[in-house]
C-alpha cells in the first residue's frame, strides 16, 4: 500500500463531476487500498478519489474514531444517495483537502446509499448519526463540492485564504 499525497483546496479538481467507475480492476482496488492507507495516516474518517487527484467515483470511510474499537472500513464504488431524511444533525466537519479548519454543518441525520463494494457486489445501505454526515460529506467531494459551500460566503472566502496560505506553507517545506 502507498500513501498518497492529498489535494490541497484550492485545486480545479476538488471541484470537478468524478466520473463513474465502469468496471472493477485490481488497480482500481488498489486505489481504495491506497486510499484506506491515506485516510488512516492522516489521519482523517473518509476520503474521496478526488482528494488523491484522481477523478473517480470512489470513497472509503472508517467513521470509529476511538483506537479501542474495532476499525469499520468500508469502500464504495459509484455510491448514491438514494433517501435522506428530514430530520437534521449538526456535526462540526472538517476535511483533509482542508487542513486545520472546522465549521459545523448541517445535514440529513439519515440517508439510504447504494454502492458497488470491492467484490463487484451492489449494497444498499441505511445510515444514521455520524456515519451519515461522513459519508455525505465524501460523496460531495465526488460532486465538486466541499464542506466549506454549505457556509457563508464570507466564512468560506476566510477559510480558502487560510487554505491557500498552508498550502503555499507545505509546497516550501
Amino acid at each position: 500500500m502507498t500513501i498518497r499525497p492529498i489535494v490541497i483546496h484550492p485545486d480545479p479538481r476538488l471541484k470537478k463531476v468524478a466520473d463513474a467507475v465502469p468496471d472493477l480492476s485490481d488497480a482500481l482496488r488498489q486505489l481504495a487500498d491506497d486510499m484506506l492507507e491515506t485516510m488512516y495516516d492522516a489521519p482523517g474518517v473518509g476520503l474521496a478519489a478526488p482528494q488523491v487527484g484522481v477523478l473517480q467515483r470512489l470513497i472509503v470511510a472508517d467513521p470509529v474514531k476511538d483506537p479501542e474499537q474495532t476499525p469499520q472500513p468500508i469502500v464504495m464504488f459509484n455510491p448514491e444517495i438514494l433517501l435522506s431524511s428530514d430530520e437534521t444533525s449538526v456535526y462540526e466537519e472538517g476535511c483533509l483537502s482542508i487542513p486545520e479548519q472546522y465549521a459545523e454543518v448541517t445535514r440529513p441525520a439519515e440517508v439510504r446509499v447504494r454502492w458497488i463494494d470491492l467484490h463487484g457486489n451492489e449494497q444498499e445501505r441505511d445510515f444514521g448519526g455520524f456515519w451519515a454526515t461522513v459519508l455525505q460529506h465524501e460523496i460531495d467531494h465526488l460532486n465538486g463540492k466541499l464542506f466549506i459551500d454549505y457556509l457563508s460566503p464570507m466564512r468560506r472566502q476566510m477559510m480558502t485564504r487560510k487554505s491557500q496560505k498552508i498550502k503555499r506553507e507545505r509546497a516550501r517545506d
